[in-house]
C-alpha cells in the first residue's frame, strides 16, 4: 500500500526508547519509491519553531486506525495509551475507580490512564486491520 500527499497516517518509531509508539503525521511528499517526507501533528522541531518534518520509510507507516468505541477495558486487553505526544502499545493490568493501569512491556513501565486516553490496539498487516479486543469489529 502506498500513500499520497495529504494522507493522514501514523509513523511507528524505530528510535531507541520510542519503539512501540505511533505518531500521527501528514504525508508531505514521496521523493523516492519507498521513502516519504512526513510532517508530524504533535512532534515539534528541537527549536520549537514548528512541526517536525522528516524522512521515513514505507515500513514505518500505516493508516490511522479506525476508531472502535468501547465503554470499558478488561485486564489483559491490548491497548494504545496516549502519552508524550504519541500512542504507546501496552496491556491493561488493572483498574481503580476510573483509572486503568497499563503495562508497557518494552520499557517495563506501568502508568494510569483515563479511558479517553486509551484505544483498542490494532495491528496493520497485509493491508488489513487486526483488532486485539474480542468482540470488537475493526473496519
Amino acid at each position: 500500500m502506498g500513500f499520497k500527499r495529504g494522507d493522514v497516517i501514523e509513523v511507528a518509531s524505530k528510535d531507541e526508547g520510542f519503539v512501540g509508539s505511533y505518531y500521527e503525521a501528514i504525508v508531505v511528499c514521496q521523493p523516492l519509491k519507498k521513502d516519504y517526507i512526513v510532517q508530524y501533528k504533535t512532534l515539534m522541531r528541537d527549536d520549537h519553531s514548528g512541526p517536525l518534518t522528516e524522512f521515513v520509510t514505507l515500513d514505518e507507516l500505516r493508516p490511522v486506525p479506525p476508531e472502535i468505541p468501547v465503554s470499558r477495558f478488561d485486564v489483559h486487553d491490548r491497548v494504545d495509551a496516549y502519552s508524550n505526544d504519541g500512542w504507546w502499545v501496552g496491556k491493561i493490568t488493572g483498574k481503580i475507580g476510573a483509572t486503568y493501569f497499563v503495562y508497557f512491556e518494552l520499557s517495563g513501565d506501568e502508568c494510569g490512564y483515563g479511558i479517553s486516553d486509551l484505544r483498542v490496539h490494532q495491528d496493520w498487516a497485509d493491508g488489513k486491520w487486526i483488532c486485539s479486543k474480542e468482540g470488537a469489529i475493526s473496519v
